[in-house]
Parts: C-alpha cells; sequence; structure tokens
C-alpha cells in the first residue's frame, strides 16, 4: 500500500515538473515573439529614417530644383534658417520650430520636386517618416579641397537628421549625417 501512494506522489511530481517546463516554454516563445517584433518595428523605422536622409541629399543634388527659382533644396533653406550649435542645440525629431523639413512618402522621389507632402513611408505597418536639417558654420575647406585654397570658396556644413516612427509606437528611430557642400564665401 505504501508503494501505490509513493508512486502517486513521484507521478504527481513529474506532472508538476512537465507543467512547469510547458509555461516556461510558452512564457520564453512569447518574450521571443515580442522581441522580434520590436525589432522588426525598429527596422522599419530605421530604414524610414535613412530615406528620409537620403531625399535630403536627392533633392541637394537635383540640377531641375535647384535652378528653379520658385523651389529650393533643403540645404539652401537650412542656410536661411537658424545657425545649429551642437554644443547648446538639440535637432530632436519632435522639435517643430527653427528647423526646415522633409517628409518622405511612398511616392517615392521626384526629380524637381520638394519632398515636404504628408504621407506615409509605409503603409504595411504605417510607418512615418521626415528629416530635419540644420546649417552649423562656415569654414575653410580642408583635405582634398586644398586645390582651391586661393579661391573664395568655403565650406558649409550642414546637419541632416532623419526620423522614423510606426504609427501608433512611442518611440522614434533617428539618424544623422554631417555635409560639408563648396559655396561661395560669406563676405
Amino acid at each position: 500500500m505504501k508503494q501505490r501512494g509513493l508512486v502517486m506522489v513521484f507521478a504527481l511530481l513529474i506532472l508538476l515538473s512537465l507543467t512547469v517546463l510547458g509555461v516556461a516554454s510558452v512564457s520564453s516563445g512569447l518574450m521571443q515573439n515580442k522581441m522580434a517584433t520590436s525589432m522588426e518595428q525598429s527596422s522599419l523605422a530605421f530604414d524610414a529614417a535613412e530615406a528620409a536622409i537620403a531625399g535630403v541629399v536627392f533633392e541637394s543634388e537635383d540640377e531641375t530644383l535647384l535652378t528653379n527659382p520658385n523651389l529650393s533644396d533643403p540645404l539652401s533653406d537650412a542656410r536661411q534658417g537658424n545657425i545649429f550649435d551642437p554644443t547648446a542645440d538639440t535637432l530632436s525629431c519632435f522639435d517643430v520650430n527653427g528647423w526646415t523639413n522633409r517628409t518622405m512618402t511612398q511616392a517615392g522621389l521626384t526629380v524637381g520636386q520638394n519632398h515636404n507632402n504628408a504621407g506615409s513611408y509605409d503603409n504595411n505597418p504605417p510607418v512615418n517618416s521626415w528629416s530635419r536639417t540644420a546649417f552649423m558654420r562656415e569654414q575653410p575647406c580642408r583635405g582634398s579641397s586644398n586645390v582651391i585654397g586661393g579661391s573664395n570658396i568655403n565650406c558649409h556644413v550642414f546637419v541632416v537628421r532623419g526620423c522614423g516612427q510606426v504609427s501608433g509606437k512611442s518611440y522614434v528611430v533617428a539618424n544623422s549625417l554631417t555635409a560639408a557642400v563648396f559655396a561661395p564665401a560669406s563676405q
């Protein structure tokens, strides 16, 4: 009789162990699924931020846009705006004042057009993409540009921040690019 009771206790212990292992396995699987979803959304937001930076570069090199007096490129707009001081200012994706903006949408990039229309970078899931561009400083060109040393050319330095956000999520992914552009020296 004692052995039958002991077998039942061992059977219950084995069932309890299997239940704990099953619950732990399901919990681990759910956590890995959440992590994978979060990484996918973060990757989509990063791609949108990169596309926003690419849009600024595209417009800044668009000959049709640069020669049209009715339109302006983001670097020219930024040059006319606030001077960005990285020791005192922030170029936040949420700051709505003082910086030139560009929005990237599913429509893509078109020659001769400013890309600042409202819209989504992607629809499934909805992802927003925008950039902030600011002028930092004018400085003598260095490096391989020394061949123009005696001329009236300087490097105008800009910072471009690309921002991407999956709709409904509280975080924004951002990336930055610093660009130096040859331009006539200011007087």
